[in-house]
């Protein structure tokens, strides 16, 4: 059976925070600082006033830029050689112009994925996941991840962009796999392609693939190293 394949669009395909970054320096007519989406900086009103400057804008989300646009075009290729079945799961906000899944579409097409299926997401990521029968999602937020994996048995990846190690073994601790770009998802994909194709029904944990080897080896020259000594047994009351 062919792969199934869940795959979020705003922080795994799509530069989302640049994007909201210069609307917001539009809209608010200040400098916005590169982080202030992730760490709060901007206030509520701020934010709210940020989002409705969007929902007026005539297809906002057409204008996005993507990550890397050759690798999405290389998951096309993958998946009409591989035969996978991929849902693209978004729950974006609406904007002015065409609907939201049909700029996504057009947004991906211009990227290299043709005829893209969008789904939209109003709910839980778990619930869709076992709707759909995905044996992967692909998404940049842990608590998708773990509301998917907590819900049935589709493995899921987290896609950290920028480097959290915190975040990383917390995720893999947890049975996420984590990944930092697209191109290096990808190879994962292909693998997981071929271990489901013969341990599809049996419990594979993406903790045990994705935690560092931690194996102690002997050094280099292992002549260097002696023994430890066993300790002597303790003395017996009668001697």
């Amino acid at each position: 059976m062919a792969l199934r394949l869940g795959i979020d669009i705003d922080g795994v395909l799509a530069d989302f925070r640049t994007a909201f970054r210069e609307t917001a320096r539009e809209c608010l007519r200040r400098e916005v600082v590169a982080d202030s989406v992730a760490d709060n900086s901007l206030s509520h009103v701020d934010i709210d006033r940020v989002w409705n400057h969007i929902a007026r804008r005539a297809n906002w989300w057409m204008t996005l830029r993507a990550y890397e646009p050759a690798e999405i075009g290389r998951l096309y290729a993958l998946a009409r050689s591989n035969k996978w079945e991929v849902c693209f799961l978004t729950k974006r906000p609406a904007s002015a112009g065409d609907s939201v899944q049909f700029q996504t579409q057009w947004w991906l097409e211009q990227q290299g994925f043709y005829l893209p299926a969008v789904i939209t997401v109003p709910g839980s990521r778990g619930d869709l996941a076992n709707a759909l029968r995905l044996d992967v999602a692909i998404d940049d937020q842990f608590v998708n991840c773990a509301e998917i994996i907590g819900a049935g048995p589709t493995k899921a990846l987290l896609m950290l962009r920028d480097p959290n190690p915190s975040m990383q073994r917390h995720a893999i601790d947890r049975g996420v796999g984590v990944v930092s770009t697209l191109a290096e998802t990808l190879p994962v994909l292909q693998q997981l392609q071929e271990l489901l194709q013969t341990q599809r029904g049996r419990m594979i944990r993406l903790s045990d693939w994705f935690r560092p080897k931690t194996a102690e080896t002997l050094p280099q020259n292992p002549r260097s190293t002696r023994p430890v000594p066993d300790e002597p047994e303790p003395a017996k009351p009668w001697q």
